[in-house]
This record gives C-alpha cells, structure tokens and sequence, in this order.
C-alpha cells in the first residue's frame, strides 16, 4: 500500500565491527552482498520497502564517508535523499535529522526507521505488520516499534517487556538491553518479552514532540536548523550541529521514558545479521552442518561457518564449530562460541596493527 504520507528512514552508518574482518570501516556490511545472493543488504531493504513507500520518500542516513558507497549501490536515490552525519552520534541524533527534514517535506509524514542491516525472510507477513502499524501511527500519539517473538534465549538482543491486554498492539513495560543467558531464559520463560528489532514506526509529529519533552537540547539544536533543510546550507549546518550533538541512541533517549510506546507483536523471519553466528542460524546447511561461501572443499568438519573469497580454494579438515572468515587482508579463524571476542580482535589489530585492517 503506497501512501504519499509514508516515509522510510534507514539507518546505514555503523561499522558492524562483530561481523570482521568483511565488515570494515571502509566498507562495512550494510555495503556487502553478505548473503550471496546479489544484492547487498543495503539494497534488499531498500527494495523491501519501495513495495510500501515511493522510491522518493526512502532517506539513507549514513557517515559522510560512506556516500559514494550509498550513491553507486542505490542509484535511483536523489542527492537530498542521502543524510550524511560527519561523525556518528549514536541513533538519536540521527533519526532527529532524518524526522526534522522530513517534517518540512511533508507535516503529516508517518516515518518508518529501520536499519540497513536486517534480514527479513517472510517479507509479506512484515509489510502487512509494518502496515498495521503505519495505521495506527496515522490515528493517534504513538511511538511504535516492532517486537520479534523470540526463539531461543539470544543474549544478543535488546528485549521488550510488554503488558498483555490482549491486543497485537500492547503498551511496552520495560526494554533491557542484551541480558545475560541466565535472564534471557528467564525472559523467554515468562512469555511477556520480546526481542526489540529497532525498527520504528511513528508520525512525524509525535516523534517531535517526545524529543522536546525527554531529549530538548537535541530537539532546540535541530529547531535552530528548520530554514537550512533542503537547502544548499543544510550540510553546514549538520556539520555545526553534530559537534554539539551527544551521543545516546533513541531507545535510551526516548523509548525507556515516554508514556506512548507501543510493541507490535510480530514473526516475519527477522534477524539483525549482526553476528557470524546470526549469519549461521539463517543459512543453508550441509549434511555436516555447515554453512559455506566460497570455493571449500570440507574433510570431517561440522558445524563451521566458512566465507572466503571465490577466488582462493580453501581447504579445511577437523573443524568443529570454528568460524573461518577470510575478506581483503585478513584471515580470521575463530571458535563459534567465542565470536563475542571479535571486538575485542578487533580492537587489539586497530592498537597493534595500525590502519588497513579494521
């Protein structure tokens, strides 16, 4: 259903360091065609939603050094379509900029926010869903967002708390952020929690007036930039205005405080990708279980993650449960249930290794 008032906003800036080395900080994985499939995730969601909205009420908003990567893989996208933010501050300041340029656009946008990064795999059941909540948005002051019910105790996840009354629409308890496995079983145990997917549904003019009411330095900050929007003066004052920004994301901002927030129960096949062992659960296994992109060739090995170049044949015997992940110069090789160290890896390539590898 294609409305003129809705707008999609999608967020496209983070580096995705868990998923090194073929997310880097030159071209991280929203850029890549992750999948194997030929498109890359970038361009999957902004297909998903061209089946909502008008190609020309999608915004890209992503780090000022990614532009030339966002120009070439979404060419039907104008200029004025691009939201550069020269350094990254986090989500609230960049959905303030993305909603207050929309807002001189059009003052009764309803505004989907959605990362870049996201598999979907039952994308009908999720245009249904996100047009339920578009619906409901339209009608009243709401701030919504999209609950997955949850399938295992993923420590990985932010988690919704909502109250049962009944409704596929229920008023939101509490979030908690990535819980340990003792708490997530807990959560997953009790049936009143949710994984919180970040995507976001709003009418513009509610999504304004909770940054007035719980972030207003953000919100005077982007007031003061209301005649540069949609001008050629509003790169400067983007500029200007993020070195005045805080860093804090929109759930900590906004959605741990306002009275408004909504879940909207869902299933629709949904998995952030933000982790070797998420890109694992949702691919096509071998009869050993593991999950292969590349030219391998595989000698009692089972349950691995193996994505190589095309060009290298690789060869593997032995491997249990191991990641080997090898893109540009770098060559990872790590057990699957220690993928939570690939930050740390990282971290330790950057103080010991210098640039060209993170």
């Amino acid at each position: 259903m294609e409305n003129q008032n809705t707008f999609v906003v999608i967020m496209a800036g983070g580096i995705g360091s868990r998923f090194w080395p073929f997310s880097r900080t030159n071209n991280p994985k929203q850029f890549h065609d992750v999948l194997g499939i030929g498109s890359t995730m970038l361009q999957m969601t902004v297909n998903r939603f061209s089946i909502i909205c008008a190609t020309e009420n999608i915004y890209v908003v992503t780090n000022a050094d990614y532009r030339q990567l966002v120009k070439t893989q979404l060419p039907a996208i104008g200029e004025n379509q691009i939201l550069c933010e020269p350094i990254g501050r986090n989500t609230a300041p960049a959905i303030a900029y993305a909603c207050y340029k929309i807002r001189e656009i059009n003052p009764e946008a309803n505004i989907i926010v959605a990362p870049a990064d996201h598999v979907i795999l039952k994308e009908d059941i999720f245009i249904s869903v996100v047009n339920e909540a578009l619906t409901a948005a339209a009608q009243a002051d709401v701030l919504l967002t999209l609950g997955i019910t949850p399938s295992r105790p993923d420590t990985g996840y932010g988690y919704i708390q909502f109250l049962d009354e009944g409704k596929t629409l229920k008023k939101v308890k509490t979030f908690t952020e990535k819980p340990n496995l003792e708490l997530a079983e807990m959560f997953l145990n009790s049936g009143d929690f949710v994984w919180n997917s970040g995507i976001f549904i709003w009418n513009v003019k509610s999504i304004l007036s909770a940054f007035k009411a719980y972030l207003p330095e953000i919100a005077e900050l982007f007031e003061e930039g209301i005649p540069n929007f949609n001008t050629d003066q509003e790169t400067d004052f983007i500029n200007r205005a993020y070195t005045q920004c805080r860093n804090i994301s929109i759930d900590y901002g906004i959605l741990e405080k306002a009275d408004n927030v909504f879940v909207l129960l869902s299933d629709f096949g949904w998995s952030d990708l933000g982790t070797w062992n998420s890109l694992y659960s949702i691919g096509k296994k071998d009869n050993e279980g593991n999950v292969i992109d590349g030219d391998v060739l595989l000698y009692n090995t089972q349950n691995c993650i193996v994505k190589t170049p095309q060009e290298r044949l690789v060869v593997i015997q032995g491997l249990a449960e191991f990641i080997v992940a090898e893109y540009d110069n770098v060559l990872l090789i790590c057990q699957k249930d220690q993928e939570q160290r690939v930050k740390d890896f990282v971290a330790d390539v950057k103080n010991k290794k210098g640039p060209g590898y993170h």
